[in-house]
Parts: structure tokens; C-alpha cells; sequence
């Protein structure tokens, strides 16, 4: 059987999903919130996945992160005068959401002490992992940033398998993937196309198996991050 070699990490979602005022099921291609809208709620993911974008200046979609089980996302406008959502969620597996009025959050959190500091570690732990993310971005070009990305993807998706290779246990298109590197399609498929030459991935079936992941760590110059900031969630 292949090894899961997935980290998993959040706050106490038990004492979250306490406040939720409703929950419902979530359907692919929807969106909970976009970019500019007023936000009013945090949004708990029970089960499903929800793709968090950006859309730069230059018209690009840039997927920042992929949220599942027991994530949040719409965190980012807490304790804020007229908030706005910075970012958009897009469903991309159905699934049950938790609706937490972000009113109700402010007050517990100034109410219980042991959940603000969990939320407080929750969301360093959250501006690290997209610290390290935008370093790579800038850092190491479209090719530094598509192996960075699949480095991520193992942490998060992947399964080691018994010759050593680690599968991305995620279905992506091209275009998918080119939006987690904020680079085109026909980018992402000449460095794809690369790789497979080489040996160092191979897909299946719209995913992606990495046979060298020391090669990907050794051309961006990998620091070794921990898994848990490590990760595309």
C-alpha cells in the first residue's frame, strides 16, 4: 500500500464549528467569495476543496492555496473597518461548508483566550507558508516556481510508492497547475515536457508522479522547510 506522506495542521475547528450559524453543501465550479466583495463571513471546510486565487495586475489568475478538511479560508478580514475579501474561493471538489459570521469570531476571540492564541499560531504558521511561497515566485522564475509547486504538492497530496516515487494524489490540467505558478499553460507544458524527458516526473491519467524529487529541491536551491509550512494548503 502507498504511504501517505501528507502533514495536516489547524487550529481547534472543534470550537470553531461551535459558532457556525449554518452550514451547506458547496457545488464544483461556485464560488463562496470573490475578490472585492464585502466579507461579512469565515468559511469552514468540513469536507470538499476550495482553490484560493489572486488575480494579478496584469489579468492572471495565481491559485495561492488548495483548502480542504477541516480548513478555513475568508480569514484574512478580521478586525477590519469595512472589509473586503482580498482573495477569491473557488470549489473545486463539492463539499459541506461551516458559516461563521466573522462579528461572532471578533467577539470570541477577545472572550477566549485559548482560541486566540491558537488562531494567532494558526494564521503565522498561514503568512509563513505564503511568505515561502511568493519567495519562490520571485526567486526562481516560471521553472523554479512549477518546482517549487510540485515539491508542495508532494507534501500536501502525495503517496510514496514502493519504488520510492511519490504520486500527486490530485487530478490537475495544465492550466490548473500554470495557475499556482502565475505563469501560461504553454509554459507550464514545455517544463512538464522537460521533466518527463529527464525521467524526473511522469503522468498518469492527469496525475503526477515524481520519480527525482532531489532533482526538483536541488535546481531551486530548497531550504529544507518543514512539511507543515512546506505544503500547497
Amino acid at each position: 500500500m502507498p504511504q501517505t506522506v501528507k502533514a495536516t495542521q489547524s487550529i481547534e475547528i472543534r470550537e470553531l464549528l461551535k459558532l457556525a450559524y449554518k452550514t451547506f453543501t458547496s457545488q464544483k465550479g461556485e464560488f463562496l467569495f470573490q475578490e472585492g466583495m464585502p466579507a461579512k463571513e469565515l468559511y469552514i471546510i468540513k469536507s470538499g476543496k476550495i482553490q484560493i486565487s489572486k488575480i494579478t495586475t496584469d489579468g492572471r489568475e495565481l491559485a495561492l492555496r488548495i483548502c480542504g478538511e477541516n480548513d478555513l479560508c475568508g480569514e484574512l478580514t478580521l478586525f477590519t473597518d469595512s472589509p473586503t475579501y482580498l482573495l477569491s474561493a473557488l470549489v473545486l471538489e463539492e463539499g459541506e461548508i461551516a458559516v461563521v459570521s466573522s462579528d461572532t469570531l471578533e467577539n470570541e476571540l477577545f472572550r477566549n483566550s485559548d482560541l486566540a492564541f491558537e488562531y494567532m499560531k494558526w494564521m503565522s504558521d498561514h503568512f509563513r507558508r505564503t511568505q515561502t511561497k511568493f519567495r519562490d515566485l520571485v526567486l526562481n522564475g516560471k521553472k523554479g516556481a512549477l518546482y517549487s509547486t510540485l515539491i508542495r504538492m508532494t507534501n500536501s497530496y502525495g503517496a510514496k510508492k514502493e519504488d520510492g516515487s511519490i504520486l500527486i494524489d490530485l487530478p490537475l490540467t495544465n492550466q490548473e497547475l500554470a495557475k499556482f505558478c502565475a505563469t501560461t499553460r504553454e509554459s507550464t507544458n514545455r517544463i512538464l515536457n522537460d521533466l518527463k524527458k529527464d525521467h524526473i516526473i511522469s503522468i498518469k491519467k492527469g496525475k503526477i508522479t515524481v520519480h527525482n524529487l532531489q532533482y526538483l529541491k536541488t535546481e531551486i536551491g530548497c531550504e529544507h522547510c518543514p512539511a507543515i509550512y512546506c505544503n500547497i494548503e
